[in-house]
């Protein structure tokens, strides 16, 4: 789950990370309320999205090439600049030509900044420990780092019996070129960092830049936080911080049901059972030619209501041409996957291309099913034989 930069500040500065004053501002004149109860004499307007690249993004149809992230000096240009973000469309690179509409902004306190640098925590897949990651390429995207100049990245492995160390924040610090009053503070700030992504099941903190300031301390300048949704039941006060509007609707809709969804840009609509399985379907469909649209893994135990969303959910993107579903049946049965697939078809009237490979618990059954439906359904052999079919019958229709 995401949060937005306000909400993440928020709640890392309850564990002593340092950042900037600021409020929320739903409206100009709250953003000048707002604005007035800070130091100044500079602000920092920011467009509040759930994707990064705000500063470099534009406003679709505004002429001043302005991005979400605007400098004002004076209360009366931070209400003209939240005047001219709340309401309208900003597009950046993680956004997709379409955009997010910008429904509040943050207004920020400036500072002097110093150096930009880059600070991030995530768990590393490879060792199942938390890897700090720093640089001194602050404001840059860190897969952009990680391409051109790996040995610009330090990282530190955790170890979760004892936790982060102070002398892994002083390595840290040091290989970023602090120095003096500037080290204690980067160490303050990882150690209080660490312990929020811990405390918070966090799958990522993400601090870009880390700015040191003229005065010699380290502040978050942006942050992005995002969470384990599998641990939300924990933090219920977490969970009620989760902006629905930002959300894909049918990504939200996929979770009512308890699916794992991610949206995709492609044509092929998938339908798999267990996030391996459906990884390797969306990998055979771009060999044999084609695109996925999403991915969609029901889960072990699937009912047969479940798999009815899921079907009705895939056909609600109206860039889907054809399906794939693809099931192994070991504690999902196949012909609960059949009825449901039926179920679905008959009720959205299906009109694109439908090819369905199971095998395992009960196939025989499942394949009478889907036989005896009377639908235009093409049934498949093994995967490669699915996504051969799926790929030529989609071509085929247009």
């Amino acid at each position: 789950m995401n949060i937005h930069e306000y909400q993440a500040k928020e709640l890392l500065a309850k564990y002593g990370v340092a950042v900037l004053k600021g409020g929320v501002a739903w409206t100009p004149d709250e953003a000048a309320r707002v604005a007035a109860s800070l130091p100044g004499p500079v602000y920092v307007v920011k467009a509040q999205i759930h994707a990064g690249g705000r500063g470099k993004g534009r406003f679709a149809g505004d002429a001043s090439g302005k991005g979400g992230v605007r400098l004002a000096r004076s209360i009366d240009e931070v209400a003209a600049e939240a005047g001219a973000m709340i309401g309208k469309v900003l597009v950046t690179a993680q956004t997709g030509p379409a955009g997010k509409k910008v429904q509040r902004v943050y207004v920020e306190d400036g500072c002097e900044i110093a150096r930009e640098l880059y600070l991030g925590m995530l768990i590393d897949r490879g060792t199942g420990r938390v890897v700090v990651m720093a640089s001194t390429e602050g404001g840059v995207e860190i897969e952009e780092v990680a391409a051109a100049h790996p040995e610009r990245i330090l990282r530190a492995v955790v170890d979760p019996v004892v936790g982060l160390q102070p002398f892994q924040g002083r390595r840290l610090a040091f290989g970023l070129g602090l120095a003096g009053r500037q080290v204690g503070s980067f160490v303050a700030f990882v150690t209080a960092m660490y312990r929020a992504f811990t405390e918070l099941d966090c799958g990522i903190v993400e601090i870009n830049p880390l700015v040191v300031t003229r005065a010699g301390e380290v502040v978050a300048l942006d942050a992005k936080v995002a969470f384990d949704d599998n641990a939300l039941f924990r933090h219920p006060d977490v969970a009620a911080l989760r902006d629905e509007t930002e959300m894909d609707p049918k990504e939200l809709e996929a979770g009512r049901h308890d699916l794992n969804y991610v949206a995709l840009d492609g044509n092929i609509g998938c339908m798999v059972n267990g996030a391996g399985l459906a990884m390797a379907t969306m990998d055979i469909i771009k060999l044999y030619g084609g695109e996925p649209a999403n991915f969609l893994d029901v889960g072990g135990g699937a009912t047969k209501e479940r798999v009815a969303a899921a079907f009705k959910i895939i056909l609600s993107d109206p860039k889907v041409e054809g399906i794939l579903v693809n099931i192994f049946g070991g504690i999902m049965r196949c012909d609960v996957i059949a009825e449901g697939v039926v179920a679905a078809a008959r009720e959205v009237s299906l009109n694109v291309p439908l090819v369905v490979r199971l095998e395992g618990t009960n196939v025989e059954l499942g394949k009478k099913i889907l036989a005896a439906s009377g639908l235009p359904i093409v049934s498949a052999d093994n995967l490669a034989d699915a996504a051969e079919k799926i790929v030529r019958e989609v071509k085929k229709a247009a």
